[in-house]
């Protein structure tokens, strides 16, 4: 089973285990890295934090989409290049909440609007950018596929995973899934909208809606996202599971979380085949 661990001198990176050498795969946090490390475009980075007055995106944003400067974001792109095999090249996605899944055979320096990205190809890193939403990894057992799924409500209520799965080579039970952090089930408040829109689906995803007490007497729910990701990925098949359990939303001084800040950063989830 794929478990997490945090390199010692890599602090802003946690690199994913697997049960196969041919698949590497990290996912990162807001934290600064560590300055003695000995990749110069990180210690670049670490200077520039230190000159700027805007500390939404303090302190390794990825996300070319949320109002920081362009080339921060290129600067902490290019340093996660150091993480990976020598010409490997990461292909971003527009995520739009949607149910996309994008078949890459090479890389386009454009992002591709889609929600999920599947791969056979090596050198091609394949990132889910998230600040509250849950990112997803999936590789078969042997380590000739891979996919990266961006899993909100609202792709997940579309079916994301199940469209991911079954455009894969894969059969399901040789899959092992990965589930990174994403806001928690005591942080994320939703209203009836989001209930009903799973509860539709089936009745099986009602236990991850713990209801609310509230002044205004409407409908509230705590939500959990990772649980609905999980049964949905069972009914596929996949046994394989594994989850960090971090919470984006409480862990402020890790994370970047769009529903605690609003103008924040984001974090990548990476996987590429080796």
């Amino acid at each position: 089973m794929p478990v997490v661990t945090t390199t010692k001198n890599l602090e802003s990176i946690q690199i994913i285990e697997w049960p196969t050498p041919k698949v590497l795969a990290f996912s990162t946090t807001r934290l600064k890295p560590n300055p003695h490390l000995l990749f110069e475009s990180l210690s670049k980075n670490i200077s520039h934090n230190a000159r700027r007055t805007d500390k939404s995106f303090d302190y390794f944003n990825l996300g070319a989409h949320v109002g920081d400067d362009l080339e921060h974001v290129s600067n902490n792109r290019n340093a996660l290049l150091k993480f990976l095999p020598n010409g490997t090249k990461i292909q971003w996605l527009e995520q739009v909440h949607g149910s996309h899944v994008a078949h890459i055979n090479s890389h386009i320096e454009q992002a591709i609007v889609a929600d999920a990205a599947i791969t056979r190809h090596k050198n091609i890193a394949l990132a889910i950018m998230t600040a509250d939403c849950l990112p997803i990894l999936l590789a078969d057992k042997n380590g000739y596929e891979i996919a990266a799924i961006h899993a909100g409500w609202r792709p997940l209520a579309a079916n994301i995973i199940k469209n991911t799965v079954c455009k894969m080579q894969t059969p399901a039970k040789d899959l092992c899934a990965w589930l990174g952090p994403c806001i928690g089930s005591t942080a994320f408040e939703v209203g009836e909208e989001v209930k009903q829109a799973f509860a539709q689906i089936s009745e099986e995803f009602i236990p991850a809606f713990l209801p609310l007490m509230n002044e205004d007497n409407k409908p509230k729910y705590l939500a959990d996202i990772a649980m609905i990701a999980k049964i949905q990925l069972q009914n596929l098949g996949i046994a394989n599971i594994s989850h960090t359990y971090n919470c984006t939303f409480t862990e402020h001084d890790k994370y970047y979380s769009f529903r605690r800040d609003g103008k924040t950063g984001r974090m990548a989830s990476i996987i590429s085949l080796i």
